[in-house]
């Protein structure tokens, strides 16, 4: 299936014509300038239906390929984005309004390591597995695990990080020997476009990956209609919810990657300088709209006031501008409905007691989606800033007088994605690490962890459900199946297990007498149960 686009912008160079555009069109504007740089033609619930029967087709084939040889198809991706990684960081900047080096480090960057740490492992992901004997009476029956694809993949992808998230997700799809229809955020369709073109530059055979433009309202619904054997989405928890129940009518399975409101501890003991840039850094990165940023600090009384004299001043010098200038730290948000949710956040918590603590400049007279950053303090968990998953450049703080405190203020939350806790003692900040309910969990640092291709990803409580990125996110592209192999049935002797019919007394106590030898009391119950089992067993040469 051969689903085009087309381009109307003429900043953005090779992006291909559609021979017959539809009427339905997605416009894509930069964030920074709200210009419109491009549009593409929506697809249809019918090229949803048509592209999952041809990817159902083509991946028998695509399948049976050697693990090598898909290997040699995805390290392409790599060649591509290396020579074009200036490029598609440029398009990033404009499409998302993340900056260049926000694009680059990111998305970009992370992009390359994971095709080289996927490719390296895939093999030794998907190798058999052999399991040892559970039982020394059995130990005929041999059994191991082997891994296979799904069949047919869907992607549902966001805005947020356009590039990079699904990225990763095709890349372990293709390489476990699934076919890929990817679903890219309509926000950021320009992004997704040079997604498309980067996979498609690998040579991939017909229908082995297909890219649909669909607005997120419908795509759920029409991908597990269409019959998807498996489903990748990042996006919020009301929608997360609704596609676990529609998914329910086919029990199609689900990874459910939500969002969070991610907790940061800082400890007594803490550096508070590294605490409060790594603070900034992944409060305020990509505008605040990452999943695992840090939008909850909780402070040791302690340090409380020194840690926010340097929070302030590192976030009153943060340079807001139009991403793609180097001389800018943060870009604008992404969409205007964030910014509203973003205010709305503001609003609420100012209502109810809080302060802005510290802010940083924005652009004047600009038309683009600049917010400032924010610091809010005495702030509490009644406010929808500390509460609920704001998605913007603002962090609320808190003091605590107490590590249990800390820690109970962390899980607070109906979230549970990342947190961070920040000790000299790293030995102490891992115990505090592992009481907070959170899928990652990072000490001294916060929010790189998705960039790391080996560390899984994912949440505890609304933050979701399944993993992606490391082994663990690869098996999700798989499912296990079980081979047990009894060593001796070919042997003529045996012509029957004892277990099966017809079924005689001596069966019976047979199975008695094996209960006996693993949990008779003393030596002679067992090994009474030893001649009983025996003498069952040797029912197997019996030929009726």
């Amino acid at each position: 299936m051969n689903l085009q686009s087309s381009s109307v912008a003429g900043n953005l160079e090779n992006v291909r014509e559609d021979p017959a555009p539809r009427k339905e069109l997605t416009v894509c504007t930069n964030p920074a300038t709200c210009a419109v740089i491009a549009e593409y033609p929506v697809h249809t619930v019918q090229d949803v239906i048509t592209a999952v029967k041809n990817a159902r087709q083509a991946q028998p084939a695509w399948q049976a390929l050697p693990v090598k040889k898909r290997t040699e198809y995805v390290m392409k991706f790599a060649e591509y984005i290396q020579q074009n990684s200036d490029k598609i960081a440029r398009i990033i900047s404009e499409d998302n309004g993340k900056t260049l080096f926000d694009a680059l480090f990111a998305e970009v960057g992370p992009a390359t390591l994971a095709t080289a740490y996927y490719c390296k492992n895939a093999a030794k992901f998907l190798a058999d597995r052999k399991l040892k004997a559970g039982n020394i009476m059995l130990m005929n029956k041999r059994s191991r695990i082997v891994r296979v694809p799904y069949g047919v993949v869907g992607i549902i992808s966001p805005w947020n990080y356009p590039f990079a998230i699904p990225f990763s997700e095709v890349v372990m799809g293709l390489l476990a020997g699934n076919t890929v229809i990817l679903k890219a955020a309509s926000e950021t369709q320009v992004v997704g476009h040079i997604l498309k073109d980067c996979i498609e530059y690998a040579g991939l055979p017909e229908n082995v990956f297909t890219y649909i433009n669909m607005p997120g309202s419908k795509a759920g619904d029409a991908f597990i209609d269409a019959g998807v054997d498996k489903l990748f989405f990042t996006g919020s928890v009301p929608v997360g919810k609704y596609l676990m129940k529609k998914a329910s009518e086919r029990l199609t399975p689900l990874v459910l990657e939500l969002g969070g409101n991610d907790a940061m501890i800082v400890c007594d003991d803490a550096d508070l300088y590294r605490a409060a840039c790594g603070a900034v850094w992944a409060g305020m990165q990509n505008a605040g709209q990452s999943c695992g940023g840090v939008e909850r600090i909780y402070v040791h009384k302690k340090v409380y006031h020194e840690f926010l004299a340097i929070l302030k001043d590192r976030v009153e010098g943060l340079r807001v501008g139009e991403g793609k200038h180097q001389a800018s730290d943060i870009g604008p948000m992404t969409t205007r409905k964030q910014m509203m949710t973003v205010q709305e956040h503001i609003d609420d918590a100012l209502a109810k007691g809080a302060k802005i603590f510290a802010q940083s400049k924005v652009p004047q007279n600009s038309k683009g989606n600049f917010m400032p950053c924010t610091v809010l303090t005495d702030v509490n968990h009644s406010m929808l800033a500390m509460n609920d998953e704001t998605f913007g450049p603002i962090v609320g703080v808190m003091p605590f007088e107490t590590i249990n405190g800390a820690i109970e203020l962390a899980n607070d939350s109906h979230l549970g994605l990342t947190c961070s806790v920040w000790s000299k003692n790293r030995k102490k900040a891992k115990q505090v690490g592992r009481r907070v309910m959170a899928g990652a969990i990072s000490i001294n640092d916060h929010l790189m962890t998705h960039g790391l291709a080996e560390t899984p990803w994912g949440g505890f409580k609304q933050s979701g459900i399944g993993r992606t990125h490391g082994d663990i996110g690869f098996a999700e592209m798989t499912q296990p199946q079980v081979i047990v192999d009894d060593i001796m049935s070919t042997m003529p002797f045996i012509r029957r297990n004892f277990w099966w019919q017809p079924f005689e007394k001596i069966q019976y106590e047979g199975m008695k007498g094996l209960i006996d030898i693993f949990h008779g009391k003393g030596f002679w119950e067992r090994f009474a149960g030893l001649n009983k089992l025996t003498l069952a067993f040797f029912k197997s040469f019996a030929k009726e």
